[in-house]
């Protein structure tokens, strides 16, 4: 029978100074007295005391190297820095894991970010998996990632699954949503609140009707049967896409703003902003709501929207930096960009936060997450425009920075 040589507390309070670790080595040890049986566990294919005792060996030896390596990682020295430039110092070698869920809208960003991050810290893996605004809050409530990507804050009826821990909000990205469409032979559409608003809430269902002629004179609209594309998840884009009809179009949206809406029934579900890409591009007479960077990226026509000054805009990233300019962020740095002024502002313009906990269990994991976050509000932020999104104002990029002494452990 494997024998650790030690005793749990002598494990627990010597060997493994992290707490998250200390119970899991505990029943490691603990697993060498219980016998597995098929009864038990019909897929248990450990058979016998001897095998499973080698094996708790094995993960244990691996586990004490994890957890000494990590709990003698020094973390980086405090302090944001302006400008440019990364505020935490690529000279301090780091090595661990943060994993991350969330907005798909992020998804393009961190994706890019992951790639060129590993240059400034080869020893540090991130691991982006999306799945949308909601997925992402859930699994940080629920400690399985490091950080959420969220396109909204977290709703009141949410909060309590936080269980009162202090919650930072870091805006990474600013970008437009673009409301894709398929519809041979018509190109340059022109669309404004009210009628986007008619369309999404079923009340216009044909491409020729009477509304979007009047924006479109000269256009050759057939009398295609309108197919709605939206969001099945929880998702941070419908939020603010809804929120923009609810504030743009006033009396004419009724459906309300949330990260789940409930869509006409005739509306086409689908999972993340590439899935309604996906039903746009593959399905005639459609129109949905998308992150701009995805609609490009599959090659989608996307309309000009009417803005607030009364101009036709089309989504672009300087659509979006013009809108964020008039932003002025609350003390916890949430803000919309949806219907700000200006004559050249994208009307349908949103943001994304990376949501972290302020209390970090150890402080290999704050220090990896001010490195990360940082370099996303430092060298990152040049990776936005290729991407079709935008960077953050200079002033709300100097107050995130600011924020990263917050994280501590």
């Amino acid at each position: 029978m494997f024998n650790s040589g030690l005793d749990v507390d002598t494990l627990s309070r010597k060997t493994v100074p992290d707490a998250r670790f200390r119970g899991f080595v505990a029943s490691l040890i603990a697993v060498r007295e219980k016998r597995y049986t098929h009864k038990e566990n019909p897929d248990m294919q450990l058979r016998g005391r001897k095998h499973v005792a080698a094996v708790g060996g094995a993960v244990l030896v691996t586990l004490l190297a994890a957890a000494c390596s990590s709990s003698t990682t020094n973390p980086p020295a405090s302090g944001a820095t302006g400008g440019g430039s990364s505020p935490t110092s690529g000279s301090e070698n780091l090595s661990g894991t943060l994993n991350a869920s969330g907005s798909t809208f992020q998804t393009n960003f961190q994706q890019s970010a992951i790639s060129q991050f590993k240059s400034v810290q080869s020893g540090m893996t991130v691991n982006y998996g999306g799945g949308g605004s909601g997925k992402g809050r859930t699994d940080l409530a629920g400690g399985t990632v490091n950080f959420a990507g969220s396109d909204s804050p977290i709703p009141s009826k949410d909060e309590p699954l936080f269980k009162g821990k202090k919650v930072l909000y870091f805006p990474v990205q600013i970008g437009p949503i673009a409301v894709a469409y398929n519809l041979s032979g018509v190109s340059n559409l022109k669309l404004d609140p009210k009628v986007l608003a008619d369309i999404f809430s079923g009340k216009v269902t044909t491409w020729n009707d009477q509304e979007i002629k009047a924006l479109n004179s000269g256009a050759n609209l057939p009398g295609t049967k309108i197919t709605l594309a939206v969001r099945s998840d929880s998702s941070g884009t419908t939020q603010n896409f809804s929120l923009f009809l609810q504030t743009a179009a006033g009396s004419a949206w009724t459906l309300g703003s949330s990260s789940t809406i409930k869509w006409p029934s005739t509306a086409h579900a689908a999972s993340g902003g590439s899935g309604v890409a996906q039903v746009v591009k593959t399905t005639s007479g459609a129109i949905g709501y998308v992150d701009d960077s995805t609609a490009k990226a599959s090659g989608l026509s996307t309309a000009m929207i009417k803005n607030k000054d009364g101009a036709f805009v089309a989504p672009s990233s300087a659509g979006a930096t013009a809108a964020a300019s008039a932003v002025t962020p609350k003390p916890d740095l949430t803000f919309t960009t949806v219907w700000q002024g200006g004559a050249t502002a994208y009307p349908i313009t949103y943001q994304s936060w990376d949501l972290v906990f302020a209390q970090q269990p150890n402080a290999n994991d704050a220090a990896m997450l001010k490195a990360y976050i940082g370099y996303l509000l430092g060298q990152g932020q040049s990776l936005l425009e290729p991407l079709g999104l935008a960077p953050l104002p200079s002033n709300i990029d100097s107050m995130a920075k600011a924020q990263l002494d917050q994280i501590t452990s």
